[in-house]
């Protein structure tokens, strides 16, 4: 037998390539991806951003926050597991993106781990079938370097208690099986979601039995916590930018 496509072609660009059409908008280098929706709002309410059109608009929205003098960032959002979350990515990109910053919900897979506190993922095992279909599905997925230790450092000055390291990643969310907790807890591994950093789902799963986390206040204030950082680590780009834009515009 042949090689599964997948490994045959995956280096081979898609016929369907993520473009920006007649109605997309010019973005800058930064976006927050928000997968919640609650978040999302909480974003746009707190930046005072504006929903902008664009062409996938059925699909996931887009708003753009004006920070003064200091230039724009988009927030975009809500996104359920990889598949949607990846399209809108790739979109974002060839709207002008560069820099992808993501908050979402996860799963404990740890005792200490507890409903609000704050996870911040360095790489991740993948058990999702959107990852593979990529040239670098074969190396272990982990998050920019240089973009996790500035929410490190952040969150840190902060005073905000976190902890980071590998969480696993699938689109099966109801076969999350004990067996497979229970092997992922032995290794180290922090917690599940359904695309980096991501679970609509909020749960603790260290016992095998699943307590729902929606409506307790610690991961509401954990939320917000998150959406101050994220804010404040954008628009301090935005700040670089605009000081290194009037350096070269001087005479």
């Amino acid at each position: 037998m042949g090689e599964p496509l997948n490994r045959t072609f995956n280096h081979d660009e898609g016929l369907i390539r993520p473009m920006k059409g007649k109605i997309d908008p010019d973005l800058g280098p930064d976006v927050i991806m928000a997968m919640i929706p609650s978040d999302l709002d909480l974003l746009a309410k707190t930046s005072q951003a504006q929903k902008i059109e664009h062409s996938h608009k059925a699909l996931y929205d887009v708003y753009r926050a004006e920070d003064g003098l200091e230039g724009s960032f988009a927030i975009s959002g809500p996104f359920l597991g990889a598949p949607q979350a990846v399209m809108g990515m790739e979109k974002l990109i060839a709207l002008g993106v560069q820099r992808i910053w993501v908050l979402g919900w996860c799963g404990s897979l740890q005792p200490g781990l507890c409903i609000g506190d704050l996870v911040l993922p360095t790489s991740a095992i993948s058990e999702e079938g959107t990852s593979q279909h990529y040239p670098v599905a074969e190396k272990i997925p982990r998050a920019d370097e240089a973009l996790c230790q500035m929410l490190d450092d952040a969150l840190k000055k902060k005073g905000q208690s976190f902890v980071r390291g590998t969480v696993w990643t699938t689109d099966a969310p109801y076969r999350e099986t004990p067996a497979k907790v229970k092997a992922y807890q032995e290794k180290g591994i922090l917690a599940v979601e359904m695309e980096m950093s991501a679970l609509m789902t909020s749960d603790e799963l260290f016992d095998l039995k699943w307590h729902s986390g929606f409506k307790n206040p610690k991961l509401r204030k954990s939320s917000r916590v998150a959406v101050k950082v994220l804010l404040d680590l954008v628009k301090s780009f935005q700040q670089l930018n605009n000081s290194t834009t009037q350096r070269l515009n001087r005479p």
